[in-house]
């Protein structure tokens, strides 16, 4: 993330793609369980915000109440479902890594982010 933020910071953020257009609103952050930065965030789409993806840190950026990030509303949208009520495994964050086409920190890798 370019603009480190807080937990605090982030819960409750717009989530907007590149053009501005807003995807949903942060329900939840993941920290990484090693360094204890926030890694990935659920966000909650749809026209009532009834469901939920998960959305990497890496390369968005939190301005005030905006976290804008480098994917649109359908790539969000069809990100792999995750039960969002417990901790990640590492086969989900693998399948999340691999489906936005990042790659796990090499000193990271094998480490599952936590809930906050």
């Amino acid at each position: 993330m370019q603009t480190q933020a807080s937990v605090k910071d982030l819960m409750d953020s717009d989530v907007t793609d590149q053009s501005g257009h807003k995807i949903g609103t942060v329900k939840q952050v993941y920290l990484n369980d090693v360094s204890g930065e926030p890694e990935w965030v659920r966000v909650h789409t749809g026209l009532f915000g009834t469901k939920e993806c998960f959305v990497p840190l890496a390369d968005a950026r939190h301005s005030g109440d905006a976290l804008t990030i480098p994917y649109d509303k359908d790539k969000v949208k069809h990100a792999p479902q995750v039960d969002a009520d417990q901790h990640l495994s590492r086969e989900q964050v693998a399948d999340l890594y691999r489906y936005y086409g990042l790659r796990a920190p090499q000193q990271e890798r094998g480490t599952v982010p936590g809930q906050v």
